[in-house]
């Protein structure tokens, strides 16, 4: 049968369903064929030839046809603050710098807790549509932003709950650090159940910065989640300073580090030892291969490298490897639809991580929810029925037709939700 006139609901036996290996812990295949019964809601067996409903309750059987089924996605690293403002924001020359003018500029200007609800909403409803079960997004927190955006998320979290868990990271330049505002900062981080996070070029102060952040992380009891070298610089070192204060402050596990550039530029040897000293915190790594991709390498010619870290490397040395959409049409990345289906697609191109597949699709599923420590994208017996389905059947058609039809089902039912219209944030950007 088309995915499209997939039933409403009731109890279904999904037969000949394709799924990738690493997902049903069953590493050493690349995909699987097997059918998927769905009871109340929730996976009740998962197995090569289930027995017909005749044989058991009653369900609607259903036959996929080989297309792919996937757990709800997870997509850990996200700014749905900043979401959606290219049209009054945008970067002129593509650089990092020019982004985070652009975006202070109109933070400053235009931040109202209405307008942040409205953008944020917005790429909710995109990723929601799309399959995603949990989002983390980073919150620039510096100044007013922090009584303006953390009631707004606030806020969104308590009405998606149940649909997108929603989880947040404070974020602020690492000098912000050497200032008294961090301590309040941190108290609102804590009592909003968040994370607290930096952001920002190579500091000639960045090891005193980096023990003040673990200091307010400490005290409060807090996740970090850091933006790290995200830059081209062979200097940076920032990465390894956060691996070694973890694992002096004893908060290994707890700590997760997004971008990681310069990684790949640094000499084989030093980029062996800083990989070996993350794997010991326990640090968790998060990539972000499209946006880097976009910012990295800009010269005015063409680029001549993608910017994005050592995807291999790190999960080859068993640190923790997830990948995320980040920035979505604002000065970071000017397109995006927080789509993780397509960050897949394009983290296979970019990092080839087709040699095979193996395990990388937990990198949008069960790894993220690993690290944000949520029940969530597993395809298991027990687990809620939150499932993306495909009509393609095999990698090839999968990563070549991203956008074809999908079914996304939440606790078992078909969700009718469809992508906003981009012009229901028209009133945002009229001018006066």
């Amino acid at each position: 049968m088309r995915m499209l006139d997939f039933p409403a609901g009731g109890a279904l036996l999904l037969r000949h369903a394709t799924v990738p290996g690493a997902l049903l812990e069953s590493p050493g295949a690349e995909l699987l064929r097997c059918d998927i019964r769905i009871d109340d809601g929730v996976i009740s067996a998962i197995g090569p030839a289930l027995p017909p409903p005749s044989l058991q309750a009653p369900a609607t059987e259903i036959d996929l046809d080989g297309g792919m089924v996937w757990p709800g996605f997870v997509d850990m690293h996200t700014h749905l603050d900043k979401g959606h403002i290219w049209p009054r924001a945008f970067n002129a020359d593509g650089t990092h710098t020019s982004a985070v003018n652009a975006v202070m500029q109109d933070r400053s200007t235009n931040w109202s807790a209405e307008d942040v609800a409205a953008r944020m909403e917005f790429s909710i409803r995109c990723a929601y549509a799309h399959g995603t079960v949990a989002i983390r997004t980073h919150i620039d927190s510096l100044g007013n932003q922090l009584d303006i955006s953390w009631p707004v998320f606030r806020e969104m979290r308590a009405k998606w709950a149940g649909r997108v868990d929603l989880q947040a990271v404070a974020l602020v330049q690492l000098d912000a650090y050497g200032t008294d505002f961090v301590e309040r900062m941190g108290d609102v981080v804590a009592e909003s159940g968040g994370n607290l996070g930096s952001s920002g070029a190579l500091q000639p102060n960045a090891r005193a910065l980096i023990k003040r952040l673990f200091d307010i992380a400490v005290d409060r009891n807090l996740d970090l989640d850091l933006h790290v070298d995200e830059s081209g610089d062979p200097n940076a070192r920032t990465l390894e300073m956060v691996a070694e204060e973890t694992i002096k402050r004893g908060w290994e596990g707890r700590v997760n580090c997004g971008h990681c550039c310069s990684l790949a530029i640094h000499a084989p040897d030093y980029a062996r030892e800083v990989i070996a000293k993350v794997a010991a915190a326990g640090i968790s790594i998060v990539s972000l291969p499209m946006v880097n991709l976009y910012l990295q390498g800009r010269n005015g010619g063409t680029p001549t490298w993608r910017g994005v870290t050592l995807l291999h490397e790190l999960r080859a040395a068993g640190v923790t490897v997830s990948v995320a959409s980040d920035n979505t049409r604002d000065p970071f990345y000017g397109f995006g639809d927080l789509d993780l289906a397509e960050v897949f697609r394009e983290a296979v191109r970019i990092g080839h991580l087709d040699m095979p597949v193996g395990s990388w699709p937990m990198a949008i599923t069960t790894t993220p929810a690993k690290v944000m420590k949520i029940e969530a994208g597993r395809l298991s017996v027990g687990s809620a029925a939150n499932l993306v389905m495909f009509r393609a059947r095999d990698w090839s058609e999968l990563l070549s037709r991203v956008r074809g039809e999908r079914v996304v089902l939440r606790n078992g039912v078909k969700l009718d939700a469809e992508l906003p219209d981009y012009r229901e944030l028209d009133h945002l950007f009229s001018k006066p």
